[in-house]
């Protein structure tokens, strides 16, 4: 699954940013360029002062800049993205929009529209947030599947890998540590854990 975000910040810190995420990270990060072919595995971060879009042609799914008037007075902005990602989803499972902690609404519109092509929408928690504007938008105008703090929200995006490539289930003792940090109770079963973090998709599999 390819990876696209967005981060309010201005040049120069949006490279420094992917550089220390891929120093830090598994995966591949970089700061995004036009023309650049989305695979798996890899994630591309926009640039400061420049909209992220994604397009398709006949050899697949590409990236593009561009300095577009700002939207929500953000430049990249979140619903720029999105708003390009919507026309290619192929089914539930193909797009997962997750929306962080930050100030203001952008994101909002975008999530209408990724929602509208069933898409799903995973809004961070107020609890979590040092900013719950953009997800509390999402959250109130009833567009977020699910609402989760921080560090649970791994999971529904594995819970999607799954279900779109069939692979194996989840490692249970990393969603038991999960439940334990963010709640006492104790749980007996793989699918007590699974519906303790909201995938009772995969619950009613075991």
């Amino acid at each position: 699954m390819p990876i696209a975000i967005v981060q309010h910040m201005p040049p120069v810190f949006t490279k420094l940013l992917a550089e220390r995420l891929n120093a830090k990270c598994s995966l591949q990060v970089e700061e995004a360029r036009s023309g650049v072919r989305l695979t798996s595995g890899c994630v591309w971060l926009a640039p400061g002062d420049y909209h992220l879009t994604v397009k398709r042609d006949v050899n697949g799914l590409f990236l593009e800049t561009n300095q577009n008037p700002p939207e929500n007075s953000c430049r990249p902005s979140v619903d720029v993205l999105l708003r390009s990602i919507a026309p290619l989803c192929r089914d539930k499972f193909s797009t997962i929009a997750v929306i962080l902690t930050g100030m203001g609404q952008d994101g909002l519109q975008g999530c209408r529209e990724i929602s509208h092509v069933g898409g799903e929408i995973i809004a961070q928690d107020e609890a979590s947030s040092v900013v719950w504007g953009m997800p509390s938008f999402v959250v109130n105008a009833g567009l977020a599947d699910r609402v989760l703090p921080l560090d649970a929200i791994v999971p529904p995006i594995q819970l999607n890998l799954i279900q779109t490539m069939n692979q194996p289930p989840f490692d249970f003792d990393y969603l038991r540590g999960l439940v334990r940090k963010h709640s006492a109770v104790i749980l007996e079963t793989d699918k007590d854990y699974l519906a303790k973090l909201h995938l009772e998709p995969l619950a009613r599999t075991l």
